[in-house]
């Protein structure tokens, strides 16, 4: 996998990135189309607008329960920045902030997410205990966006709900 985890800044926080073979203006507008995170999110099922800052994200989880989160933008810098947040109480919150740079080589692009977890090291533990690994989860979910923008399809089903990406068979599997 081509993502790199980076230390934790603090319990809270998870950072990760991965070079996409794609124009900053391309992956930023991909990303901020929110109804095309489900195509490489493992645990978003679907995304409905609401408002015009506001969606409304149906997320799978373990024993396939499904819930719903309000999310919303709270600061958007074009091709460089979204960062977002569950609408629910302080406590129980969770941020997101999506960064895009023009990567070391000429078309390619840097994309680098930190997410803030709320309750630090006992919410990763109840994350753990009900099958839930966000460092894993942000990892795989940006190598999913580097293949749908690089490729156009996901082949990395990891830390996803089960069945969410349908594998195609290559041409020697169909031979059998």
């Amino acid at each position: 996998m081509q993502t790199t985890s980076l230390p934790p800044r603090d319990d809270n926080t998870i950072e990760a990135s991965v070079t996409i073979k794609r124009p900053v203006k391309e992956i930023f507008s991909f990303h901020r189309d929110f109804k095309n995170l489900p195509s490489f999110l493992g645990d978003v099922m679907a995304i409905e607008q609401i408002g015009p800052a506001t969606s409304r994200w149906t997320i799978q989880g373990p024993l396939g329960i499904r819930v719903n989160w309000t999310v919303k933008v709270t600061e958007e810098r074009t091709n460089e920045l979204i960062r977002y947040e569950t609408v629910t109480s302080p406590a129980l919150r969770t941020y997101w902030e999506i960064h895009f740079a023009p990567g070391s080589k000429a078309g390619d692009t840097e994309v680098r997410e930190v997410m803030k977890i709320p309750l630090g090291r006992l919410g990763r533990v109840a994350l753990a205990l009900i099958g839930k690994f966000p460092a894993e989860e942000v990892s795989s979910n940006l190598h999913r966006l580097k293949e749908v923008m690089e490729t156009g399809r996901v082949t990395d089903t990891s830390y996803s709900v089960p069945g969410k990406f349908p594998q195609r068979l290559n041409q020697h599997e169909l031979k059998k």
